[in-house]
């Protein structure tokens, strides 16, 4: 039992010290999530931190990836643009909901808003050296107005719309809408860099933003 109690501690030592060394100064840890990345079987580390930087939507957030190498942890990835400010998420505050790895994919899930409200996930693999963005699924709207749910696969470029609506009057039938858009290559340091992708759907004639 001893000796249990002391390869624990020592376990948890190692996890401090590795968050500690690579830690942003006067930064706060958010969340951690643990699993295998990159396929060899060996968990990876992903830290959430709320750093003291600033910006006109309140602090901005850092993920990390760490890796173990040869007994030593390192920075596999990391980017201030995955996450979205501690102010992004409108009238219901901060819109970081969590983090979790399921079958080697990283999943971000942000949400916010008031009486219209959205969320959304995204879904990064370590493929071609870095972590690219292949999944995205979103759900937005109001209650007893509309509701609106995307299911993006970046790998395949299958795009699957649909909008339920129960105030017809004011907003029309509803829409549902497959189509395929090949090409975007977003990944972890240019998901949110950019203004957001906008993406018109040519039957419905709807917008889809990323």
């Amino acid at each position: 039992m001893k000796t249990i109690l002391c390869v624990l501690l020592m376990m948890f030592s190692i996890l401090s010290f590795a968050q500690k060394e690579f830690q942003p100064e006067g930064s706060t840890v958010i969340e951690t999530a643990e699993g295998d990345l990159d396929g060899d079987r060996v968990p990876e580390k992903v830290m959430i931190y709320n750093t003291k930087d600033t910006a006109e939507y309140g602090n901005i957030r850092e993920i990390q990836i760490l890796k173990k190498v040869d007994g030593k942890w390192k920075i596999l990835e990391k980017s201030r643009n995955a996450l979205l400010k501690s102010r992004d998420g409108g009238m219901m505050g901060d819109p970081y909901q969590q983090t979790e790895i399921r079958n080697g994919v990283l999943m971000i899930t942000q949400a916010g808003g008031s009486s219209w409200k959205w969320g959304y996930t995204d879904k990064y693999r370590f493929q071609n050296g870095r972590f690219e963005l292949i999944g995205y699924s979103s759900g937005s709207g109001k209650p007893e107005e509309y509701w609106t749910d995307v299911d993006f696969n970046l790998s395949t470029g299958r795009l699957t719309f649909e909008k339920e609506v129960e105030n017809t009057k004011e907003y029309g039938k509803s829409q549902k809408e497959t189509f395929v858009k090949r090409g975007l290559k977003i990944n972890l340091q240019n998901r949110n860099q950019e203004k957001r992708r906008e993406i018109l759907l040519p039957e419905t004639k709807e917008k889809v933003y990323l």
